[in-house]
């Protein structure tokens, strides 16, 4: 059976194996409805104002030429201008949560997935933690494995993964990732995880259009636009 929203690739891998499951937190956890991304992705603007006394549009571009460059904004700051990476992530989280609806049917499917479940993201664990608790998720995961912990190497760059894997012991071959920008599981699939590409219901207004594409490619085994469906009704009873 498969969830509603959802498809395997050909020749996808199968979860029946998966021991640890990886979850990145922004757009992936939550619906772009809750009106996270647009707030981080504002006061990242913002800082950029600030830092660099630009107007709207000249900070707004040069924010998307470091995030295409480097990956993350943060990445581009710190390599050609040396910023605190704390003090960017302290201003680009400071947002409002309300929107955040607790999510029980999501919460309930992760506590029931047979082994250890991690969280990977680009942003801080403040902020995973901030969000995960309003979802109500939190405590169905062993740890956060936060940009910082990265030593500020974003995903996609091999060494985040690397990094990643080592400090929780996680092999990879016995793994599974849930992302929601393709890119981002090009490594993990190399290393052997099963991936799986985790898109809006409907086309969300604030990312680009790459962000949001169902991209058919060996590196993604599994598409959904139901997260909690889709582990509820595609994975567990399969293991």
């Amino acid at each position: 059976m498969t969830a509603p929203g959802s498809h395997p690739a050909a020749a996808a891998r199968s979860f029946a194996h998966v021991e640890t499951w990886v979850f990145d937190l922004d757009n992936t956890l939550y619906p772009h409805e809750a009106r996270i991304w647009p707030q981080v992705d504002e006061r990242i603007t913002l800082f950029l104002m600030g830092h660099f006394g630009l107007d709207g549009l000249s900070a707004r571009a040069l924010q998307k030429h470091y995030y295409h460059r480097y990956g993350t904004t943060l990445k581009g700051l710190m390599e050609e201008e040396g910023v605190d990476p704390e003090a960017f992530l302290d201003f680009a989280h400071d947002i409002d949560h309300s929107a955040i609806e607790l999510n029980p049917v999501l919460g309930d499917a992760i506590r029931r997935l047979p082994g250890r479940k991690l969280i990977l993201t680009n942003g801080s664990r403040r902020h995973a933690e901030n969000v995960a608790t309003k979802l109500g998720v939190l405590g169905h995961f062993e740890g956060v494995f936060d940009i910082q912990a990265a030593g500020f190497v974003p995903k996609p760059e091999r060494r985040a993964y690397d990094l990643f894997l080592d400090r929780h012991g996680v092999d990879p071959a016995r793994a599974a990732m849930f992302e929601d920008i393709a890119k981002n599981l090009v490594v993990p699939h190399e290393l052997g995880m099963t991936t799986c590409l985790v898109l809006p219901r409907t086309v969300d207004p604030f990312r680009e259009s790459f962000e949001q594409e169902a991209l058919v490619a060996p590196h993604i085994d599994h598409v959904t636009t139901d997260l909690a469906g889709f582990l509820s009704g595609e994975v567990c009873p399969t293991l």
